[in-house]
């Protein structure tokens, strides 16, 4: 019987360390290392010969190790319980910043998205697998906060609670963006408008973002004299439909809507239509949402957008200066922008 020949083993054929990857690029391993922690300056030849190293011999560092070496999980947890009433889309561009922004920082996502409450915090937190968290869907008295203030992980929140008092949080200034929508409608001479807002389970969890927007509008109608709704607004087509309806059969004069609910944007725009009510012509509309959401309907809509990457973004910012034992401010509030588009126009 034939003996196979053997074959010589080659570099892939053995787990690749820090010294081949070193010895490859013809530095130290301690240069390696400072290369792939970014603990130290190094020269950008430098960098880049190490790299090359790296992807010839095909080196994966070892996560463990770099945990015990840093001490740290080198992956954050992004709490995002699915409940309902949230509208998935616009959820998931938030989680999409958040993950793409951790990668920058050689940092994992862990996606927590059952709904456990400070239970819930207190398990992630409790051993060593994740270094910070960042919390989504913000209560105006949310349960989690008390555990918060009490956990040794730091952690952000994408919201701003009723108090935040020893939190950091980061978001839309939605009290400001539901009075910019007001505005904007003032000043093309609308006297009685409306909000559509989130649907009604939304409110009942005492949302901030739902509660601030509708706030801000209420506000900013009062302070200039206007006529003003709010309500929720579900999200099913025949649910807006009626809603929509009975909204302009009680205010026949109302000439102006803010609608604060991405999935039920279009379907108030369809039942216009079948009402016969002309948009900008006979009503105008403004939202509260993604740009790429306004710039696809028809007529397209003037809009506050919903900056889900740089909330995103800014979010793993504050958390990785917060690991780092950095000061951070409280409350980062990002100004609301709004692009006018073909979706209103000035009463004549």
């Amino acid at each position: 019987m034939r003996r196979m020949a053997s074959r010589r083993p080659t570099q892939r054929d053995s787990v690749v360390t820090i010294a081949d990857v070193a010895r490859h690029a013809g530095v130290s391993t301690s240069t390696v290392s400072y290369v792939l922690s970014g603990k130290r300056a190094i020269s950008a030849t430098t960098s880049a010969r190490v790299h090359a190293s790296i992807r010839a011999l095909g080196f994966h560092p070892h996560a463990g190790a770099r945990s015990l070496a840093s001490k740290r999980a080198s992956v954050i947890a992004l709490v995002l319980p699915l409940r309902q009433g949230m509208h998935l889309p616009v959820l998931m561009q938030f989680a999409t910043a958040v993950v793409t922004s951790a990668r920058t920082y050689h940092h994992d996502v862990l996606l927590v998205t059952a709904d456990e409450g400070p239970a819930g915090l207190r398990r992630v937190a409790a051993g060593a697998l994740v270094d910070g968290l960042v919390l989504m869907d913000v209560e105006m008295h949310d349960p989690r906060v008390p555990t918060l203030r009490e956990l040794e992980r730091p952690s952000v929140l994408i919201g701003l609670p009723a108090d935040s008092a020893g939190l950091t949080c980061v978001d839309l200034d939605f009290h400001a963006a539901g009075a910019v929508c007001v505005e904007h409608l003032a000043a093309l001479g609308h006297r009685e408008i409306a909000l559509l807002g989130a649907p009604r389970v939304v409110y009942e969890r005492d949302t901030g973002y739902a509660h601030r927007t509708r706030d801000g509008f209420v506000d900013a109608a009062r302070r200039l004299g206007l006529t003003a709704h709010a309500q929720p607004c579900e999200e099913h087509p025949d649910a807006v439909t009626a809603e929509v309806t009975a909204l302009l059969d009680r205010h026949p004069r109302l000439t102006g809507l803010v609608v604060h609910n991405e999935a039920a944007v279009t379907h108030v725009l369809n039942t216009l239509r079948a009402l016969g009510r002309r948009v900008p012509e006979d009503i105008s509309v403004v939202a509260i949402c993604p740009d790429e959401l306004a710039e696809r309907c028809s007529p397209t809509l003037s809009s506050v957008q919903i900056p889900a990457e740089d909330v995103g973004r800014q979010a793993v910012d504050l958390l990785m200066r917060k690991m780092d034992a950095e000061s951070v401010p409280d409350a980062t509030l990002l100004s609301p922008a709004l692009t006018a588009r073909t979706s209103t126009a000035a009463r004549t």
